[in-house]
């Protein structure tokens, strides 16, 4: 293990809690290989395994992965039914790795978008690790930040027409409570993977004050020495939130 790693792992008071990854770049994996794109989505489910590993190993709180966009529904009919197989087989091979793990799964997303089988599958995991204690792992799937909001807001004005809530004393505290990741840390980091420089829809109003990291490297490339790489880097960044810190304000004086 590398003197980074090593300084990683001693847990420095700026490690993220929760960390939200877009998997990028399978299909231009495949295509580099004179692969069909499947076979891209594969290697990235075994990539996403070692990260899960690896998220455990260094005990990280929330992990929340973006495998399948809202906008994704607009791919080729016949990639979208491989994704949905491929999601299918992982649930049923990778449940029992979980439960031995101590991960709690969820999903976050829309749930109606998807193959009955599919959703089922994805229901009885989220029952079986829900006792579980350790990393909370979500997959973001049939998911979009923007819709997430709307979502959010249709049933803050059903509460507010029920008179559950006055909508006059709403916060951005108690507008969180209506979206997805309600029960999860702030998201302290996004990584980004492929060399793709934008957020693609993901946890647009969590994301506000998140570190945002872009990699080059394509998600099936993507190796644990990266991932410890970039999480030595946060541990090393001054987050102020809009503030100003007092030294650094004299200084430039």
């Amino acid at each position: 293990m590398s003197s980074s790693q090593n300084i990683y792992l001693e847990k420095t008071p700026n490690q993220p809690k929760h960390i939200g990854i877009i998997m990028d770049g399978n299909g231009r994996w495949a295509k580099l290989r004179g692969k069909r794109r499947i076979f891209g989505h594969e290697a990235g489910v075994l990539k996403a395994r070692e990260l899960v590993e690896t998220a455990v190993r260094i005990e990280l709180e929330a992990l929340t992965l973006y495998a399948f966009s809202s906008e994704n529904w607009s791919r080729p009919k016949k990639e979208i039914s491989g994704l949905m197989s491929l999601f299918e087989k992982t649930i049923e091979k990778y449940t029992s790795l979980l439960i031995d793990n101590n991960v709690r799964f969820k999903t976050a997303g829309d749930p109606s978008m998807l193959p009955k089988i599919l959703k089922r599958k994805l229901e009885q995991m989220e029952s079986i690790t829900s006792e579980n204690t350790g990393l909370k792992l979500t997959l973001a799937i049939a998911y979009g930040g923007q819709q997430d909001i709307i979502n959010g807001i249709k049933c803050l004005i059903d509460d507010h027409e029920n008179q559950v809530i006055d909508i006059n004393t709403m916060t951005v505290e108690s507008f969180e409570e209506y979206l997805s990741f309600k029960d999860l840390p702030k998201l302290d980091l996004i990584i980004r993977t492929s060399g793709e420089t934008r957020l693609s829809n993901f946890m647009l109003w969590q994301s506000a004050y998140s570190e945002i990291h872009f990699t080059e490297t394509l998600w099936p490339n993507f190796e644990e020495q990266e991932f410890l790489e970039i999480l030595q880097s946060y541990s090393q960044s001054e987050r102020r939130f809009g503030n100003i810190d007092e030294d650094i304000e004299l200084k430039e004086a």
